[in-house]
């Protein structure tokens, strides 16, 4: 007597020769016979109630009969179109459940199943047929060792289904930012409606494991909560987990399988977000590159800061991924790049004509960007080994500066804001010591700070940067950032020239410079857009003051403002890359950075200490002065 995994085993293995000697031919399509298999020695019987599954039948409409024979394979089936195909695939999928049950059982059995079906070529689970007539098939061997029942296909409306994958998803970052982010976009609207998310890791987890971690992350928005358990429950409906395990190439084929069971046959996107561990990125992008991207549409990958360790690495990491991607499916994200405050640079400058005119060397004296985190803001676990340089300045910092300062673009498409982009970078200097102080908090067990914090990783920088074309030649940017000082502040602000000849100079007092026009671009504490003007103070007499032309955005708009995730992930399937470093822009920051980071290797650079909640590095009021900028706090 066999035993029946061996049944099982052969069975399947003949099924993959013979459904590829399939022909038509015509038959009555009301003559209903009872299917039966037979092989070796052994005979198998199964009712149609025993296997029968519930799957669409429309690709069967043209069957009447369908006769398959091969050696060791023999098959009678007279059914119905449709009917054949519903029982034929469920015959089949009862057939794979137990064969997983034996699995469980004997890996080796498993292992010479998957050689054999990979030696045959790709199979599918459903039968496609073409406008010629002919019979094709196409299977990946992974989806036969699924064992999750199928889901809801999403191809009813034609219109392309998405899927996210969500590779590293039971990491903090992904629990806290990612998932939520695109909940939000699924309550909002913004995410079509065939769409599926799965969630990728090495835990053994299942799907309602997933679905309990992030659902305690997921929030309706407060401005417009109708319907919110509905959403809620439908969003965690279309999510899905796959355990990679540690063979990452076999996980990723169970990812695709299981995508390819919901997309079905409409046009196929898919978006792969890569939230793992910098020396994971590399096994994590190439197998995924082999074994997970769709054929029927466009695939896009998103990687997380840092971007590489130093210039060397990068473009290892750059030359890599660019042998197994196109250039235009990756995005590199920083979040920090999704806040409103970003977009608005460009908004301001080109929509309205009369900053445009002024923007360039002839009135503006210096551009001012400052981000500092307060004692709240906790550092990420890899930061004490990158520092403040490579995660905040490298990305953030030297973006924001190339999106101030770029020649407008021929149109708002991507690639177009991004040479004008990368064209600003490469016409930066080098940054040499004297322009740059570095600095580090000291180290309390009192203080929430970062434990892995040793050496003289920087955690303050504040720089005067310059760029060298005609627009901005002798325009100083100055640059400052840092960890657990005082409060928590992200602005520009961009300071005109003196008015020349002012005829009011005598009227304005002793501190010309608090005469100064600005510009203010404020994120953080409340988002604004503010104008300094010099105006009179009314009543008798000729004096004059200093005050603000402002917009506070929470008191003109009366809505939630999106988190910067949302905005980036939104611009991730829409195509929108003008906010993601290009491997030339990320070429041309490393440049810019190069020099002071081989200075700090070498020690060749003082780190400052300063006191948790601080102004910081004092160093950085002398800097400002050199460059004849006063230092504005508030």
């Amino acid at each position: 007597m066999l035993q029946p995994s061996i049944i099982f085993f052969n069975l399947l293995t003949t099924m993959s020769e013979a459904i590829t000697q399939c022909r038509l031919s015509h038959f009555r399509s009301n003559s209903l016979i009872p299917m039966s298999f037979s092989f070796s020695s052994t005979s198998v019987s199964f009712p149609e109630s025993s296997f029968s599954f519930p799957r669409s039948t429309h690709q069967c409409s043209n069957f009447h009969t369908i006769t398959c024979a091969s050696n060791s394979f023999h098959s009678v089936a007279s059914v119905g179109g449709s009917t054949f195909c519903r029982r034929f695939r469920g015959f089949k999928l009862w057939i794979l459940d137990r064969l997983n049950l034996q699995h469980l059982k004997k890996p080796n059995c498993r292992n010479h199943f998957k050689n054999d079906i990979e030696a045959e070529g790709s199979i599918s689970d459903s039968s496609h047929v073409p406008d010629d007539g002919k019979v094709t098939s196409s299977m990946e061997s992974p989806s036969l060792l699924q064992t999750s029942p199928l889901t809801s296909r999403l191809d009813v409306s034609g219109e392309p289904s998405l899927c996210i994958a969500v590779i590293g998803a039971t990491g903090e970052l992904a629990r806290g930012k990612i998932f939520p982010a695109l909940f939000a976009l699924y309550y909002s609207g913004f995410l079509p409606e065939n769409v599926a998310i799965f969630g990728y890791s090495r835990k053994n987890i299942t799907d309602e494991d997933l679905r309990s971690i992030i659902a305690s992350t997921l929030t309706c928005r407060v401005d417009h909560q109708q319907d919110c358990g509905d959403k809620l429950k439908a969003f965690l409906d279309r999510t899905h987990y796959i355990n990679g395990g540690y063979d990452n190439k076999y996980g990723m084929s169970l990812l695709k399988a299981r995508m390819e069971q919901i997309e079905g046959r409409s046009k196929a996107n898919r978006i792969f977000y890569l939230s793992v561990p910098h020396e994971a990125l590399l096994d994590v992008a190439s197998c995924l590159a082999s074994s997970a991207q769709t054929l029927k549409g466009w695939n896009r990958i998103i990687t997380e800061k840092p971007f590489g360790f130093d210039p060397l690495s990068s473009q290892r990491l750059t030359q890599y991924l660019l042998s197994k991607f196109e250039e235009n499916q990756l995005y590199r994200i920083d979040h920090l790049l999704g806040r409103n405050l970003i977009e608005n640079l460009t908004v301001l400058r080109f929509a309205n004509l009369v900053f445009e005119p002024l923007w360039s060397r002839t009135y503006i004296d210096n551009v001012q960007v400052v981000l500092s985190e307060d004692l709240a803001v906790h550092p990420g676990r890899y930061f004490g080994g990158y520092g403040i340089i490579r995660d905040i300045v490298h990305s953030h910092v030297l973006q924001t500066i190339a999106l101030l300062a770029m020649e407008p673009p021929i149109s708002l498409d991507g690639e177009d804001i991004r040479n004008e982009k990368v064209k600003v970078l490469r016409s930066m200097r080098k940054l040499e010591p004297k322009d740059v102080i570095l600095g580090q908090y000291k180290a309390s067990s009192r203080d929430r700070i970062d434990k892995c914090l040793d050496g003289p990783t920087p955690t303050y920088f504040a720089a005067a940067l310059y760029i060298d074309n005609a627009r901005w030649d002798g325009v100083p940017f100055l640059v400052k950032t840092g960890l657990g000082l005082i409060k928590h502040q992200m602005e520009i602000r961009i300071q005109f020239r003196h008015v020349p000849g002012n005829v009011y100079h005598e009227c304005i007092g002793h501190n010309i410079d608090r005469a100064t026009n600005e510009l203010i671009l404020r994120d953080v504490p409340d988002e604004a857009i503010l104008v300094k003007v010099n105006n009179k103070v009314p009543g008798l007499g000729l004096q004059l003051d200093s005050s603000e032309l402002n917009l506070l955005y929470k008191d003109k708009y009366n809505m939630e403002v999106p988190d910067s995730y949302e905005h980036l992930l939104l611009d991730v399937i829409d195509g929108d890359n003008h906010l993601f470093m290009r491997s030339d822009e990320l070429a041309a920051a490393w440049n810019i950075l190069t020099p002071i980071m081989n200075e700090i290797d070498k020690d060749n650079i003082s780190v400052e200490l300063y006191e948790l909640g601080g102004r910081g590095p004092v160093g950085a009021y002398y800097l400002w002065a050199k460059h004849g900028v006063r230092w504005v706090e508030d």
